[in-house]
């Protein structure tokens, strides 16, 4: 790990109230540093709010050049990175049907009850990773197990969805 400047750290107060936390005031600048953090499948989000006036006095030390370091594109980065996207694992939901239902109902559920969706044999299902929708497809058989042939990919524009066909 590579220190820009020696740093001291001193503990005045804890807030668990972000409400209440102050470390500036209101009309200071400042950057928003958030980190997601998974461990054990378990995660959250840490944010570090780092007041401008707090990296004034290395702003010269954060703005020089390291060994090997270049300005502009880092090709034999982008191509390691590419390279290990190619066998990143990720989980992928269909998503046959949504429906609401009163608390109240669901609370009067037992084994063997039925939900009726609003889904036919040719419904199209969305295919997600995580929230985001990837494709749409036709469910199907094939070999004795439940498939889906892909019919579309949706691409996220600008916060809307749009579909085209392959």
């Amino acid at each position: 790990m590579t220190l820009f400047a020696p740093l001291t750290l001193r503990f005045e107060r804890l807030e668990t109230n972000s409400k209440f936390a102050s470390i500036a005031r209101p009309a200071n600048a400042a950057v928003l540093v958030r980190l997601s953090v998974l461990v054990d499948n378990r995660g959250g989000c840490i944010e570090l709010v780092l007041p401008y006036a707090t990296l004034e006095p290395i702003r010269e030390l954060l703005l020089q050049n390291f060994m090997g370091e270049k300005f502009g594109r880092d090709t034999i980065w982008e191509n390691h990175l590419a390279g290990e996207l190619y066998f990143t694992n990720f989980e992928l939901s269909a998503l046959l049907d949504q429906i609401t239902i009163p608390l109240h109902e669901i609370l009067t559920w037992e084994v063997g009850s039925q939900i009726f969706l609003n889904a036919t044999p040719t419904t199209t299902v969305n295919l997600l990773c995580g929230e985001h929708p990837l494709f749409i497809g036709q469910v199907g058989r094939k070999k004795g197990n439940i498939a889906v042939k892909i019919d579309n990919f949706i691409i996220p524009e600008e916060g809307t969805l749009h579909v085209n066909n392959y």
